[in-house]
């Protein structure tokens, strides 16, 4: 099974944490990696998100040259999904939409810990596009931008476990990690968290796999 997974930002280290993490999760499939050079740093909003959506699109000849049998878009915004799954020869699916739905199989109420406040419209927008918003709790910011949050550090962590402990005392049942950048923060976070954590990159390449093998 191939698995391409394309970045809508710019940078490549988060290209490759996803690449990273979706392998790990995924090992018997091929997964590539691309990046939307002609978008911005990262995505922060909507503004970000609408400028990087042509360079998506200017991708998807090469994705069905490679054979790609899943398209994920590798942003927690699902940044360009309707129109990347509208112009594609193969499933597309979202790292966001992946992690949402795993939140919802795992049963109970779920919270998102994300970036900076600028996402919360987005992502709340998307809970509520997909059919979950009965069921999330909060959309938490953590005032981190994206690519400090990719850098990660003693002082992210502690950040992003804050959010993750307020999310478990105002009653989710899980915390979906609402960032592409946070994939490798995972299991460590993890190994404190008082809940169970979703990280949408490995989500999506497990749902990609089931996806395949049921076509």
């Amino acid at each position: 099974m191939r698995l391409l997974y394309i970045n809508p930002n710019a940078t490549e280290a988060v290209t490759d944490t996803v690449v990273a993490t979706a392998r790990a999760a995924l090992p018997q499939a091929e997964v590539i990696g691309w990046t939307n050079h002609d978008g911005p740093p990262a995505i922060q909003g909507p503004a970000d998100g609408a400028a990087a959506v042509p360079g998506l699109l200017a991708l998807l000849p090469g994705a069905a040259r490679i054979g790609a049998q899943v398209i994920v878009i590798a942003c927690f915004d699902d940044t360009g999904l309707a129109q990347v799954r509208a112009a594609a020869h193969c499933p597309v699916i979202g790292i966001g939409q992946a992690a949402f739905h795993m939140a919802a199989l795992l049963g109970g109420g779920f919270s998102v810990v994300t970036t900076l406040p600028i996402s919360v419209p987005v992502i709340a927008a998307n809970i509520d596009g997909y059919g979950f918003s009965d069921i999330c709790v909060s959309v938490r910011p953590s005032d981190l931008p994206v690519l400090t949050v990719e850098a990660g550090g003693p002082a992210v962590m502690a950040r992003l476990g804050t959010e993750i402990a307020a999310a478990h005392a105002e009653g989710a049942a899980s915390v979906v990690l609402g960032c592409a950048g946070m994939a490798h923060l995972k299991n460590d976070l993890a190994a404190t968290a008082p809940l169970p954590l979703i990280d949408g990159v490995a989500a999506s390449a497990l749902l990609a796999g089931a996806m395949i093998t049921l076509g």
